[in-house]
């Protein structure tokens, strides 16, 4: 027999369960205080500094505000932390970053994630579009992250369409810069392009840190140092008008050369001689027609790879840092100051010879002498009968010009043969990878993907281990997953023919590289080769 008090009694307790399941977050009376508020608002609108017991606004290189003690409540606080430490965190790495995320926080129910998330995106969101004078919509945009031992997040802006504010929540124990994972502001160029670290944010238990995203709010989590702490952290964006954005900026193009003059003999003093039998090229170009890669081990003759070995760390050489860190960090030699023998590998690879060689390698056509596919033979056939019927219909060209059109040829003497008008050409650097270095993916990179020929020959890292980084991996455009990773190997000759849609990058070389084993760092020649 049920009763209707009985039912009533059901509904009040299920009430105080649900009410149980979301336990209020109160928050510091720094943002609680209207007049503080006031005060707030006119520093960021004047990009000036504030300072009002424990908030702190800072407007360089870019406004920021830090709100220590954000959550009242110590034992909230620590609840809130034992909540996310339960949680199930899933390895996240790629070009830009290494650490361990949780699965979005939007619709947990644990009580104290719960409450965080109904203040942030309550009563603070409204505090906080109040500040910046501009209505932030109620989406729900949060997570966690563990960062430990050589996690990182490299330098990017977060600028993605909707994102207006920045947030994260530090729940870390005592910290010290000495342990890395500190957050790194950047200031800008003209360009817009990140240009120098100027302030490091210290990670601090129950600190709130936010700023506006913008076209110069570069900034990055540095690597953890720390072997023995987990930096764990709430962030995520509050969500309304995006700032207006300049044009992006383009990056000059890489100069490309075509081949240097130089015949056979180059190889036959730098190349080991199993790699000059035709018979064993035809079998790399099987296997590599089959792949569109290959490594081919102890590529050069071993006193020479000794010899630029060795001169590669000689301190004659000046080596330049590359930027900007949004896109990349390493350094390259500058080619007027490195030893004779350097100078001379770096020509080999440039050489007449070895276009020649890397045409037999992998069939591409790279030099005149490579054989053409049979439909290119046919398609020359009808352009040069198209060619020649238009230079005998035309009576107004004058004979210097009908020389130089015929056949669709650009008479030029080099070495007695004539040089097409689509002639195979390179680009390339002497790069030093250290502790820090890296590239990334980017707009600009993928916009100007095109079909080429890359080439990557190691020295100095005969102790070097996968797990230091500095491998380059493959990917297809706009995908996370990797097609292929190339590990350096000293004196191992790597060659990967891309498309259009797949890009490359250098991941990320963490402290682990630093100890004395590893040699703290290794060379590389890099080049790329277009048909």
């Amino acid at each position: 027999m049920s009763s209707k008090r009985a039912q009533n009694e059901s509904r009040a307790t299920e009430k105080k369960r649900k009410k149980k399941s979301c336990e209020e977050a109160a928050l510091s009376s720094s943002v609680e205080e209207k007049e503080l508020q006031g005060a707030v608002k006119e520093a960021w609108r004047s990009r000036s500094h504030y300072s009002h017991g424990d908030l702190e606004l800072d407007c360089h290189p870019f406004p920021h505000c830090i709100i220590k003690n954000f959550l009242s409540s110590e034992t909230f606080a620590e609840n809130l932390q034992r909540e996310l430490l339960g949680l199930n965190f899933h390895e996240k790495s790629n070009d830009l970053y290494k650490f361990k995320q949780s699965d979005d926080l939007r619709k947990r129910t644990e009580p104290h994630i719960a409450g965080l998330r109904t203040a942030l995106f309550g009563r603070f969101r409204s505090w906080l579009g109040e500040v910046l004078g501009v209505e932030l919509e109620p989406t729900v945009d949060i997570s966690c992250a563990r960062y430990e031992y050589t996690d990182v997040l490299l330098c990017h802006d977060d600028e993605l369409e909707g994102r207006r504010v920045a947030f994260i929540l530090y729940l870390v124990p005592p910290w010290q810069s000495s342990d890395g994972g500190t957050l790194d502001l950047y200031t800008t160029d003209s360009n817009f392009q990140p240009q120098s670290i100027v302030k490091s944010l210290v990670p601090s238990w129950n600190t709130l840190v936010l700023f506006e995203v913008s076209p110069v709010s570069f900034h990055k989590v540095s690597e953890v140092l720390s072997q023995d702490k987990c930096r764990l952290s709430l962030s995520g964006w509050f969500h309304g008008p995006s700032l207006e954005r300049p044009s992006r900026h383009i990056e000059p193009p890489v100069p490309r050369s075509p081949h240097l003059p130089r015949d056979e003999t180059v190889l036959l003093e730098w190349v080991n001689p199993v790699y000059l039998d035709i018979s064993y090229q035809e079998q790399i170009q099987e296997e590599f027609e089959e792949s569109s890669e290959i490594q081919l081990k102890d590529f050069l003759k071993e006193e020479k790879f000794r010899e630029v070995s060795e001169a590669l760390r000689l301190s004659q050489i000046q080596w330049t840092k590359r930027g900007p860190a949004n896109k990349r960090n390493y350094e390259v030699a500058s080619l007027d100051t490195v030893p004779q023998c350097v100078t001379a590998c770096w020509e080999l690879l440039r050489s007449e010879s070895f276009f020649l060689l890397l045409s037999n390698f992998t069939g591409l056509r790279l030099h005149y002498l490579c054989p053409a596919d049979e439909d290119d033979d046919e398609d020359k056939e009808k352009q040069e009968q198209k060619e020649d019927e238009e230079a005998t219909a035309s009576s107004t060209e004058s004979s210097a010009a009908n020389a130089t059109k015929q056949k669709g040829v650009l008479c030029v003497l080099t070495f007695g043969y004539s040089l097409e008008l689509s002639t195979p050409v390179c680009c390339g650097e002497v790069r030093r990878w250290s502790h820090g270095g890296y590239t990334l993916l980017h707009d600009g990179e993928a916009a100007r993907a095109e079909y080429a020929l890359d080439l990557i020959l190691p020295f100095g890292c005969a102790d070097w281990q996968s797990e230091f980084g500095g491998y380059t991996c493959y990917v297809a455009n706009e995908e996370d997953e990797e097609l292929l990773t190339v590990y350096p190997e000293d004196n191992s000759l790597a060659l990967v023919y891309r498309d259009k849609e797949t890009l490359k990058f250098v991941k990320h070389v963490n402290h682990k590289s630093s100890s004395e084993s590893a040699g703290r760092g290794f060379y590389d020649f890099s080049y790329v080769y277009y048909e």
